[in-house]
C-alpha cells in the first residue's frame, strides 16, 4: 500500500532511526509511559512532514500508542529514502521519496487524506489546505491538528481571519520548547552544515547576509558570527531590525546588501525577498541560498531561466548570467538546510516533537470543547517538555517556597 523508492534500504533506515531515537530518550519515555494504555487506540493520523531520522522516532512511537499512522513528505526533495523503507517496514503506510516533481508530492498528500485520518500532523500547511480546500475531502470527519511551521501556522491564521478553519489546530510551532530550540539552534547549525556540505567554502572573512531576523534568523546569524563572517541583516519588523543592530550586525536594505554579499541566505517565509533586481546586483561568485519553508524567497526562476546552468556540487548550481558572472544556488532554492543536509539535530527535534505527541494527546481528550480556530501549546505542556529535558540533562532548578508563592500573588 505504500509508495516508496527502495523497500531494500529498510536496514539502513533503521540504523538511521535506532541513532536519533538514542538521542530523544524525553520522546520515547514519554510514549513508553503510555504503551499500555493505547491512547490513540481506533484513530488515524495523518502525517506530512520531512522524513529524516528523528521524524521516523515521532512515528514509531504514534503507532507504538495504537494509531494506524499514514505519511508522506513534507517536501519534495527532503525525503530520506531509507527513513521511508523502514517506516514502511514497521507498517507505517508510507507516501515519500525523493526528488519529487510538485504533482507526484501533491499525489502523496492526497493518498494520506484518502485513509480519512482524524488528526492531522503538518509542517508548513500543505496537508490541512487541501483537507480545507480541496472538494474531494470536503467530508472528512477532522477532529484537530497540529502544525510544526510558522508558515504552517501563518497561513492558518489568514484562513482563521476569513473564517475558514473547519476544526482547531494546535500551533506547536509557538511552544517556547520548540521556536526558542528548533528554530534557533536547530536551524542555525543544519543551515552551516547544508551550505557547508553544498559549497564547501570558507565561512571566516566573508559577508553573509541573513534575511530576517525572527528565531531562525538569529540562529543562522549566531552560528556564521561564530565562524567568523562579517553578517549584515535585512529585516522590515523595525523591532527586529534594531534588535540585530543592538546585537551588533550591520542593518541594511537588500538594495545594499546584494553588492556586497558573499553568501545569502533568507530565513523569512515571505516570498520575493531576493528578486531580480538583487540577483543583477550581486558579485560574481555569490552563494544564495534559502533556509524558509518553501521556495519563494528566492527568484530562482529568473535566475536559472536567464543563465547558463550546470550542477557543480550536490544540491548546487552554477549558473553563468549573460556577460559571465557566476551565482551559485543551494538546493534549486528549497529548505537548504535539509535538502543539503539532514535537517536538525535529534536533541532538539526531541523537544520539538514531544510537543507534537503530548498536543495530539491533548486533542484526542479535549477537541471536542474545543473551537475551529488556531490554539497555542498550553502551558502546561510547554513546561513539562522543558522539565523533562531538564530531568535528562541531569539539572535541577529551584521552587518557589510558601513565602514566595504569597508574595508573588500579594498585591
Amino acid at each position: 500500500m505504500s509508495k516508496i523508492k527502495d523497500a531494500c534500504l529498510a536496514d539502513g533506515g533503521y540504523i538511521s532511526y535506532s541513532w536519533a531515537k538514542s538521542h530523544m530518550k524525553i520522546l520515547t519515555e514519554s510514549a513508553g509511559r503510555l504503551k499500555k494504555s493505547k491512547p490513540l487506540r481506533g484513530l488515524t493520523l495523518g502525517f506530512c512532514m520531512q522524513m529524516t531520522k528523528e521524524t521516523s522516532v515521532l512515528l514509531v512511537c504514534a503507532k507504538e500508542l495504537g494509531a494506524k499512522v499514514v505519511a508522506c513528505g513534507g517536501n519534495p526533495l527532503t525525503t530520506h529514502d531509507d527513513v521511508a523503507a523502514f517506516l514502511d517496514s514497521r507498517g507505517i503506510i508510507t507516501y515519500a521519496w525523493s526528488d519529487q516533481s510538485k504533482s507526484e508530492y501533491e499525489w502523496c498528500q492526497d493518498q494520506v487524506l484518502s485513509h480519512k485520518p482524524q488528526i492531522l500532523v503538518d509542517d508548513g500547511g500543505d496537508l490541512n489546505t487541501k483537507a480545507h480546500f480541496d472538494n474531494r475531502f470536503k467530508t472528512l470527519k477532522v477532529i484537530g491538528a497540529t502544525e510544526e511551521t510558522t508558515t504552517g501556522v501563518n497561513r492558518y491564521a489568514a484562513m482563521q481571519h476569513k473564517v475558514q478553519l473547519r476544526y482547531p489546530i494546535i500551533a506547536v510551532n509557538n511552544a517556547k520548547t520548540k521556536m526558542m530550540f528548533d528554530n534557533r539552534y536547530g536551524t542555525g547549525q543544519s543551515t552551516i552544515d547544508g551550505y557547508l556540505r553544498a559549497m564547501n567554502l570558507i565561512f571566516a572573512s566573508k559577508t553573509v547576509v541573513v534575511s530576517g531576523y525572527g528565531w531562525l534568523g538569529r540562529g543562522v546569524v549566531q552560528r556564521c558570527s561564530g565562524m567568523g563572517s562579517k553578517v549584515i541583516v535585512t529585516e522590515i519588523d523595525p523591532i527586529k531590525a534594531l534588535e540585530a543592530h543592538m546585537d551588533g550586525f550591520d542593518v541594511m536594505p537588500m538594495d545594499r546588501a546584494a553588492k556586497v554579499g558573499d553568501i545569502f541566505i533568507t530565513c523569512t517565509g515571505m516570498t520575493s525577498v531576493i528578486r531580480k533586481e538583487h540577483l543583477l546586483q550581486m558579485k560574481d561568485g555569490a552563494v544564495v541560498g534559502n533556509v524558509g519553508h518553501f521556495d519563494v524567497e528566492i527568484d530562482a526562476k529568473f535566475l536559472l531561466s536567464r543563465s547558463t546552468t550546470r550542477k557543480i556540487r550536490p544540491n548546487l548550481d552554477e549558473c553563468v548570467m549573460p556577460g559571465g558572472k557566476k551565482i551559485y544556488l543551494v538546493s534549486k532554492g528549497r529548505v537548504a538546510n535539509l535538502v543539503a543536509s539532514e535537517g536538525h539535530p535529534p536533541e532538539v527535534m526531541a523537544m520539538s516533537f514531544s510537543n507534537q505527541l503530548h498536543c495530539i494527546l491533548y486533542l484526542v481528550k479535549h477537541h471536542k470543547k474545543m473551537k475551529p480556530r488556531v490554539y497555542d501549546v498550553p502551558k502546561e505542556i510547554d513546561d513539562h517538555v522543558a522539565l523533562d529535558v531538564l530531568h535528562a540533562s541531569r539539572i535541577k532548578i529551584d521552587k518557589l517556597t510558601k513565602r514566595q508563592t504569597k508574595y508573588l500573588h500579594s498585591w
